[in-house]
């Protein structure tokens, strides 16, 4: 007979009220001894508005350190929600892993953890651990449905979409594309992950809950088109989920999927990229994708990169220099 495994309770403490009709900005509390704060905690900031019975949606950004679309959101959404205007709850989270966030790294300089691949976490574990069993043990539970702004970081930049997975409950794989198609970004994605172990989707989605994820960009910048993306899309997802009133703004929006052979390009050898297709560029099985050259010696031919599925160019390797391993391009086919 297998034992019953009791985790110690998480070290992390709420500085405000979750059931409480308002709108409440406060932190949550993460004891963390370190070098520069022996007694210290980390302060993450955290913001939830509640009005009556209703829905709860948990706003997360930041899950990596250098990506700013969704901080940029929900910031301005922190601010201006209004509770008489809800109806339910919103949880606002705009630094997930804020350690990483004001490092501007898409790791922790604390642990050197990636929060988005620490799921479950571990209550007694490091910081980054511990900051995903708060939100898998805590957060996670009271909500309904989830918005995860991602986009490309320092590393890789992307066509601005919003993402949902396949599943294998095909009933809550429906409502995912529902709250997608809702957020209603220039592009909405089927997506298969590269590998999916440890990530906050993965948690979420395993817990049942309806999950939306992101990518509006990269280069770890941001531009005045992807953060209105952003918000306008956070809005959407409020809309569709019954929270805020009224129904989602639509726009045309291209349905893209990665989850064929082929989508995903990495790099065999290091070198300087020279891109031979720009992002949301159409590409045919078998055109040039990129050139990879010498940074050693002049002279030498370039290795030419080429893709191995048609569709659209959806992401690309960021900035201009790139190490076996790295992914170079993902092509994503259009739905028809």
């Amino acid at each position: 007979m297998m034992r019953a495994v009791h985790l110690p309770p998480n070290p992390i403490s709420a500085t405000i009220p979750f059931d409480r009709d308002g709108k409440h900005h406060g932190h949550l509390r993460l004891p963390c001894s370190r070098d520069t704060s022996a007694w210290g905690s980390v302060m993450i900031p955290i913001t939830v508005v509640h009005n009556g019975a209703g829905p709860t949606a948990l706003l997360t950004g930041a899950n990596h350190g250098d990506e700013y679309e969704g901080p940029i959101a929900l910031q301005g959404l922190a601010h201006d929600l209004d509770p008489g205007h809800v109806t339910g709850r919103i949880i606002i989270v705009p630094y997930m892993n804020l350690p990483a966030f004001v490092a501007a790294r898409r790791t922790s300089p604390l642990d050197g953890g990636n929060l988005n691949r620490s799921f479950p976490g571990a209550p007694d574990g490091t910081p980054t651990e511990k900051i995903a069993d708060y939100f898998v043990r805590t957060l996670l539970p009271m909500a309904d449905v989830v918005l995860d702004f991602h986009s490309g970081g320092k590393t890789l930049d992307f066509i601005p979409f919003a993402a949902a997975h396949v599943l294998d409950d095909r009933d809550q794989q429906r409502a995912c594309i529902a709250a997608m198609e809702a957020f209603n970004a220039p592009y909405s994605m089927i997506l298969r992950e590269i590998d999916d172990v440890g990530m906050y989707d993965t948690a979420a989605e395993a817990a049942g809950k309806i999950f939306v994820s992101t990518e509006l960009g990269g280069g770890g910048s941001s531009t005045a088109r992807s953060a209105r993306i952003a918000r306008r899309g956070a809005e959407n997802v409020l809309r569709h989920a019954g929270i805020l009133s009224g129904d989602p703004t639509t726009d045309p929006s291209v349905h893209i999927d990665t989850t064929g052979a082929g989508c995903f390009h990495l790099s065999e050898m290091s070198g300087m990229i020279e891109m031979a297709v720009d992002l949301g560029q159409e590409v045919t099985e078998g055109d040039t994708l990129a050139r990879i050259w010498s940074v050693e010696r002049t002279g030498q031919a370039p290795q030419t990169v080429v893709a191995r599925t048609s569709g659209i160019l959806a992401a690309r390797h960021f900035p201009g220099l790139i190490a076996p391993g790295d992914c170079l391009a993902m092509i994503a086919a259009e739905a028809r």
